[in-house]
């Protein structure tokens, strides 16, 4: 699905200067930037979801009963 990524005059130029730099097209670097983004969202959750099953075990268990 094809979508328009809006982006200000000075982020333009960023995108712009960094794909130019490491001779990429600037939607690779935005496909990247979002997949790197979505990686470290889903670390997070699951580290959250670790740290709430440590923390509680106990009341976790007691409501199991």
């Amino acid at each position: 699905m094809a979508m328009t990524l809006r982006l200000n005059d000075d982020d333009n130029a960023k995108l712009r200067e960094v794909a130019q730099r490491e001779g990429r097209s600037m939607h690779e670097i935005a496909v990247a930037a979002l997949r790197q983004y979505f990686a470290r969202q889903e670390e997070f959750r699951a580290d959250q979801v670790r740290r709430f099953l440590a923390e509680d075990a106990e009341l976790l268990e007691l409501l199991s009963r």
